[in-house]
């Protein structure tokens, strides 16, 4: 495999072909936000927070799916890059209904540590609010739409790792939500293992135990490891 240099932020750095930005970030200690990507996962650049500025490209380009080339001049951390990532932050929130003192993740969400590390406390949009569903209808889990962010890491993990595909997204743009078979509660679904799998990867309170009060539900530390583990087996 040959390597490829490249500047990322006015260093220079060496990296494998094949490899993308995030990927050569992270193995640089340069932090680049990410919602929906997740070690041992595909990824499919839902969230559009780890995007990054390349020389010679228009636009933003999104660091979890592009791949490095020789020569490329990557910033990752500028002033427009900062502006544009707390507006897709301040979109999350007011397009669901985030109500963190009483969230089940409060203080074990992915979407809260992105706000806060960008030093959102606010935002300068108007609520949408809008009528989402909860599904409690499976004996251990429930799913809460109204804290879902679209990111399909659930879906991703229920195909991928799991081979199940119990989770899939219905609908378009703004009307867009996650289902499970056809559209079916899903304590009735007749291809969903209980695995729980998709409950660990949610980064928020959309998908939780039941049982588990606000700020109770922690995600297994050592569950990313394993995903990466599963998914070097499948290689």
């Amino acid at each position: 495999m040959s390597v490829k240099t490249l500047k990322m932020d006015g260093k220079d750095l060496s990296a494998r072909e094949g490899d993308t930005i995030l990927q050569v970030a992270e193995e640089n200690n340069i932090y680049i936000p990410t919602l929906c990507h997740l070690d041992g996962l595909a990824d499919v650049g839902a969230c559009r927070l780890c995007v990054v500025e390349i020389k010679g490209r228009r636009g933003f380009q999104p660091a979890c799916s592009t791949v490095i080339e020789e020569g490329m001049e990557v910033v990752t951390n500028s002033e427009t890059l900062q502006k544009y990532r707390r507006l897709i932050l301040e979109l999350l929130f007011v397009e669901g209904n985030h109500v963190c003192a009483v969230c089940v993740s409060n203080r074990h969400c992915d979407l809260q540590d992105l706000a806060v590390k960008v030093g959102m406390n606010y935002t300068r949009l108007a609520y949408r609010a809008p009528v989402r569903d909860m599904d409690l209808s499976h004996e251990r889990f429930g799913f809460d739409g109204n804290r879902c962010v679209l990111c399909t890491r659930c879906v991703r993990v229920c195909d991928e790792i799991e081979g199940a595909h119990t989770w899939d997204v219905r609908g378009r743009g703004i009307e867009a939500s996650v289902i499970t078979d056809l559209d079916q509660p899903w304590g009735e679904s007749l291809t969903c293992t209980s695995c729980g799998k998709c409950v660990q990867v949610c980064p928020t309170g959309a998908l939780f135990q039941k049982g588990k009060s606000a700020a109770e539900m922690v995600k297994q530390a050592t569950f990313v490891t394993y995903l990466k583990s599963m998914r070097e087996s499948k290689k």
